[in-house]
């Protein structure tokens, strides 16, 4: 098997771009593509999704144990493919200045993957020597096995740079792509893409695929990268309990609005026996028939907050099924949309599902972004896991003083502690994005809250 990850300098120099013009040329050469992102991004891993047509995982070495990284990537990966993971920010950016846990370069050097670094190009000469080389002798130990130029107009501009950079560092330069307004992705609000938007996103993959392919050595990317023996991780916790909750049906809201998850949560759930059920809280009239429990995950609904609100049916069905008790963990999004109501950035106010008893508000700033260390007491046991909060968005109680809401969360960010994880009847809602492998005890405790109900209902 082959691995490399495509690491930027910093954040906007291109690199999610060059990501997807490298993994469609490859794919188009006939590789098996198996894409991976670092850190906690939802939004990239969707764009590797339809490019590779494989799922992106996550990998957070800050999150979840290093050694459990290992077992997640190299498990997914067969004798002959190539992941590729993409890195986060810049290469050395992670959990904070003096702990590079969740950094691109503390993951390459867990999975003993060699690094191309990308780089803007444009208005540089011998200077990209000097760039390059700072971030060649910071770490020593990381193997950075070549760069790649982004954004400059010719091959005797990249000739200029290939020839400084190597001649100074001694580090390849495998390639180019030019400074072309029609690759840019851009920055997007929305999560899942639309259908309206899929013909645009399938010429920019299209023509990076092109660009790639004509200006970028991918063979020689191969050569540099090596082929590498899988590394023994920790074994997978929810394997060694696969099968355990099988009967269970757990329905999980996915349509443009909802569609936040860690792929390898939802394979955790399906290892473990539980059968995953897809619905659309913005097209669909009523919960599916016959369900255990809810998975609500993050998403952006305030952007579709007009069509939530359309959908009475579904809204109405919703607030019935948790009203009478059934189990339901919601995260960020699914949490917005189960207060009174929820507002859009500009301001408008849609009607939620009314069953906490608030109201969802947005800011200008976001809140509490960043790692964050939950400890939930989920009733008959308590449990630490680690988690990450990214959100404008803000939950005002409607009663405060007289009725406050119930939390069972403390949430913890670098000394600072806050509540949250709203609870009532059998619902838990939260902020925080939680990685089930980060502390497997999380969703056996909330699965084994699910099959109590279940048989309670039954008796």
């Amino acid at each position: 098997m082959y691995g490399m990850m495509l690491a930027g300098v910093s954040s906007n120099v291109g690199k999610t771009t060059v990501t997807m013009g490298v993994m469609a040329a490859y794919k188009a050469m006939g590789q098996r593509v198996v894409p991976f992102k670092t850190g906690p991004d939802y939004i990239d891993p969707m764009f590797h999704t339809f490019v590779t047509d494989n799922p992106s995982a996550n990998l957070d070495t800050w999150m979840v144990d290093p050694e459990m990284i290992k077992t997640l990537y190299y498990g997914k990966l067969g004798p002959e493919d190539l992941g590729i993971v993409e890195g986060v920010m810049g290469l050395y950016d992670g959990h904070s200045a003096g702990d590079l846990r969740g950094s691109s370069a503390f993951l390459a050097k867990t999975l003993d993957i060699p690094v191309f670094l990308v780089i803007d190009g444009r208005g540089m000469s011998t200077s990209a020597a000097a760039l390059v080389k700072g971030y060649v002798d910071f770490d020593p130990d990381l193997r950075i096995a070549g760069v790649i130029v982004n954004r400059i107009a010719s091959q005797s501009h990249f000739e200029l740079l290939k020839e400084a950079i190597e001649t100074h560092t001694g580090v390849p330069c495998v390639g180019w792509l030019p400074n072309n307004p029609d690759l840019a992705v851009g920055s997007r609000h929305l999560g899942l893409i639309p259908a309206d938007e899929l013909e645009n996103l399938r010429k920019i993959v299209a023509l990076a695929a092109e660009e790639t392919a004509a200006h970028v050595d991918l063979e020689r990317m191969l050569e540099l990268a090596g082929r590498e023996a899988p590394l023994a991780g920790t074994p997978d916790p929810f394997a060694a309990r696969a099968g355990a909750y099988a009967g269970l049906r757990v329905g999980y809201a996915w349509d443009q609005a909802f569609n936040f998850y860690y792929h390898d949560n939802l394979n955790a759930l399906e290892t473990l026996g539980v059968e995953l059920v897809p619905f659309s809280p913005l097209r669909d009239g009523a919960l599916p028939d016959g369900l255990d429990a809810l998975y609500l995950g993050g998403g952006f609904p305030e952007v579709f907050g007009e069509e939530f609100q359309g959908n009475v049916d579904f809204r109405r069905s919703l607030n019935r099924a948790l009203v009478m008790g059934l189990p339901c963990f919601a995260e960020c999004g699914g949490l917005m949309v189960l207060t009174r109501s929820l507002a859009a950035k500009d301001g408008q106010e849609y009607e939620g599902v009314d069953f906490f008893q608030a109201k969802t508000v947005m800011t200008r700033r976001l809140q509490r972004f960043g790692y964050v260390t939950v400890t939930a007491d989920l009733g008959d046991r308590v449990v630490t896991t680690r988690g990450h909060e990214f959100h404008h968005s803000l939950v005002e109680e409607a009663n405060p003083e007289h009725a406050p809401l119930k939390t069972c969360y403390d949430v913890e960010k670098r000394g600072r502690h806050w509540r949250c994880g709203y609870t009532r009847a059998n619902t838990l809602a939260g902020y925080p994005h939680i990685h089930f492998y980060s502390n497997p005890e999380f969703l056996f405790a909330l699965l084994d809250k699910v099959v109590q109900v279940k048989a309670a209902d039954r008796g």
